[in-house]
């Protein structure tokens, strides 16, 4: 139940189990170019043919119709792309998704769960009005939750002073924030609104704030 077989040389789902490509794609790699991955996205496992070659992103957006991340500068400069890939933050477009069978991965799409409830952090988005075209608002928020559950877990950052003992939380105030987001561009310029943003969050998590 909830298993699919796409196969993943194109984009969009095929249906197909040998890989043969879709009607006006292209030519489908050699056999031994591809191999069955399971991914498990927002809960749900899909099982793909997938070629070698292709990256996360690709996936998600082609066969899987997660567009929520988004394709930026396509070399994990940007952050638009960022997803969770088993709780950490990652750049989907700098990952072979092969090499990622078995994981669990979570868009933008899957973050609030199945509930009608938005995240903490999609609602302190709105709330900050911490955005203005909204590209890279989905790679914004999934690495604010990578950073959140990093600095709970006590990892620290390059601006985290000595007085924060080993292994312990780290408190997320601005210069924490700026520091852990740093990969997210935003071209409109709304750092100080996202950074108002994430500690609402961080400040709630922390019981500073109802």
């Amino acid at each position: 139940m909830g298993r699919d077989i796409h196969d993943g040389t194109s984009g969009g789902p095929s249906g197909t189990a040998d890989g043969a490509a879709p009607s006006g794609a292209g030519p489908a790699p050699p056999p031994g170019h591809r191999s069955a991955t399971t991914l498990r996205v927002n809960g749900k496992p899909h099982t793909l043919l997938v070629d070698h070659r292709r990256v996360l992103l690709d996936v998600l957006r082609e066969d899987l119709d997660l567009t929520g991340s988004k394709k930026g500068c396509d070399h994990g400069q940007c952050g638009a792309c960022t997803v969770l890939v088993d709780g950490r933050r990652m750049n989907s477009c700098l990952l072979l998704a092969v090499s990622l069978d078995g994981s669990e991965i979570t868009t933008i799409e899957g973050l609030a769960g199945d509930g009608e409830e938005l995240h903490p952090l999609q609602r302190a988005f709105l709330d900050r009005d911490a955005f203005q075209c909204g590209y890279c608002t989905p790679g914004q928020i999934c690495s604010a939750a990578g950073a959140l559950a990093e600095a709970a877990a006590g990892h620290p950052s390059h601006v985290t002073g000595p007085e924060v003992p080993s292994g312990r939380p780290v408190r997320l105030d601005r210069a924490e924030i700026r520091e852990r987001l740093s990969g997210n561009l935003c071209r409109c310029g709304a750092y100080p609104r996202i950074v108002e943003a994430v500690e609402d969050v961080a400040a709630r998590a922390e019981g500073v704030i109802p």
